[in-house]
């Protein structure tokens, strides 16, 4: 498995297995496939209520120490003192000692203290790695530049079409790598059956998933692409027997239309839960 060296040292796959959007009652049997199939990242969070789900499968594939488990920390768990609770009850739910990398969810509310408590916890070996999610470029600034343990992972939107030049460009001096969510742009777009993609796939006989998926990781990018059919699963984690050409590349950066595809760049239930946090200070 292909890994990035983070900035403390912890080397972590490339390549993960994402679970948004994925039930409770179906997260288990998906992990488990997950993992039959060769992933050893899993993303969770605590937002997607399935850490239970993630934590059974992770037990009872009896491979906890090979398996590089992420999970973050949700706007109602802001501030030191919530914070610090909640890393505790993540840790229950995911039937483990420690988590690989935590991450805040959203750059909302008290995100200063929330990463106080990361940083503890980090001291106390409850968690390996620590960073952020969502955080756009004045946020990462601000927050990295005025912390004790720099962020090792920055996880935002990051596709063919919104391929985050920017962000990147902030996040070097920090030596913070960038995590993609949403690598196949939902399938926004027409994102599944775009010309370039294809006609660049055929080449090297891959479908227009893995070449997209390729992209990203020749631009150090973490991915954590998602589906619950296990044979997708293999399909997506089969793209390190090929490299794309430094012509295909930029082909496929003509794509970047440097833009959010989605209509908030931020979780409306963040921006609402925001809201009411404004209200009540």
């Amino acid at each position: 498995m292909k890994t990035i060296k983070l900035n403390n040292g912890i080397e972590m796959p490339q390549i993960g297995y994402g679970v948004y959007q994925i039930i409770p009652s179906e997260v288990q049997r998906c992990v488990e496939d997950a993992l039959s199939v060769g992933y050893r990242m899993i993303d969770t969070a605590q937002a997607y209520h399935n850490e239970e789900g993630v934590g059974q499968a992770i037990k009872h594939s009896q491979i906890r120490k090979d398996i590089f488990l992420v999970s973050k920390i949700w706007l109602n768990n802001y501030g030191y003192e919530k914070a610090k609770r909640s890393i505790d009850e993540s840790l229950q739910r995911l039937q483990t000692d420690y988590i690989d990398l935590m991450l805040l969810h959203q750059p909302f509310c008290d995100y200063y203290g929330a990463y106080r408590a990361m940083e503890e916890a980090l001291k106390e070996g409850k968690l390996r790695s620590i960073g952020l999610a969502n955080f756009y470029a004045d946020r990462f600034i601000d927050l990295a530049s005025n912390v004790e343990i720099a962020p090792a992972v920055n996880q935002v939107e990051m596709n063919i079409f919104y391929q985050r030049d920017d962000i990147q460009k902030y996040m070097q001096p920090f030596d913070t790598t960038i995590m993609s969510w949403a690598p196949f742009a939902e399938g926004k777009n027409n994102f599944f059956t775009n010309e370039i993609l294809k006609q660049i796939g055929e080449k090297y006989n891959k479908s227009i998933a893995q070449t997209a998926l390729r992209f990203l990781i020749q631009k150090n990018a973490i991915v954590i692409p998602k589906s619950t059919h296990k044979e997708r699963m293999q399909e997506n984690l089969n793209i390190l027997d090929f490299e794309l050409s430094n012509e295909d590349m930029s082909k496929i950066k003509e794509l970047d239309m440097n833009t959010s595809l989605f209509l908030n760049h931020h979780d409306p239930e963040a921006v609402k839960m925001f809201m009411q946090w404004r209200e009540n200070i």
